[in-house]
């Protein structure tokens, strides 16, 4: 069921369906609703019409796969009494405000059984329903299928329970939308416009003709300036580098004095001596 059914008034339907129809028949409908037996179906003035694809059953002497013509139609109210439901639901502010937002108030019942009748349906005999398959149950396996279908078209657009009782959505938005309440609220449901303003554009610069400069291919490759001599590289920060690597105390040197000592001493006057060494 929940396949088929996931609003609250999906799932009423079904479940008001499953309290005066066989299970079994049910269960079958719905492994036919599920893989695509329903091949087609259409609503027009409050009546189902649906192709349903069959069995073979040698037992009917059916021995080609047949497709069947189903129909289900729901009682449907009168004038007279649309007329008192519209003016009940339209004093109600939370049932307009729902309905013209296109939801099915969990309320809505209650409208329904203070005329006595009822939205979803409540006994076997307000369905009047077909089918061109040779089972004598009503019904059969094919209705059960084109109900579940039916059940999910119910989530899709909830006014269609509306038009199986034979009031259409157009009239039922209509008849709240020109009520007291239904004016303010679609009034206030209404989003606000705000009115279009043109700017300047700013977002770019507008591109202007400069003449190009006139230079030499000697100048353009190797520039109009000389560029700067590179200055000397300054001396190390640490000097006797690379003696400094090798220890304070070689194998050679005597453990009285600093080998690094001496070294960095040497270096020192060599560089002092001959600049260039630098």
């Amino acid at each position: 069921m929940p396949e088929f059914s996931r609003t609250w008034w999906g799932k009423r339907f079904l479940l008001a369906l499953a309290m005066f129809t066989d299970p079994a028949r049910l269960g079958r409908g719905a492994t036919y609703a599920r893989t695509g037996r329903v091949k087609e179906h259409t609503i027009v003035g409050g009546k189902v019409t649906a192709k349903v694809r069959g069995s073979i059953n040698p037992y009917f002497g059916v021995y080609k796969e047949p497709t069947y013509t189903t129909t289900i139609a729901i009682k449907q109210y009168g004038e007279a009494d649309w007329t008192k439901l519209i003016a009940r639901i339209a004093a109600n502010a939370r049932q307009v405000t729902q309905l013209l937002q296109g939801e099915v108030p969990d309320t809505i019942e209650t409208v329904f059984e203070e005329l006595k009748l009822h939205l979803l349906p409540h006994s076997q005999k307000e369905f009047t329903t077909t089918c061109s398959c040779p089972d004598y149950a009503n019904p059969c396996k094919h209705i059960a299928g084109v109900y579940y279908v039916l059940a999910g078209d119910l989530d899709a657009d909830p006014f269609l329970l509306f038009e199986l009782r034979g009031l259409s959505r157009q009239r039922l938005r209509e008849e709240l939308a020109r009520s007291p309440l239904g004016q303010i609220l679609a009034a206030s449901l209404e989003p606000e416009q705000a009115p279009l303003a043109t700017a300047a554009p700013s977002y770019y610069t507008r591109p202007t003709r400069r003449p190009a400069p006139e230079t030499t291919l000697k100048e353009f490759w190797a520039g109009a300036k000389r560029l700067p001599a590179p200055e000397p590289a300054g001396r190390t920060g640490v000097p006797a580098l690379q003696v400094k690597k090798q220890g304070d105390f070689p194998a050679f040197w005597p453990k009285d004095a600093s080998f690094i000592g001496v070294m960095e001493e040497v270096y020192e006057r060599v560089r002092s001596k001959s600049p260039e060494l630098r």
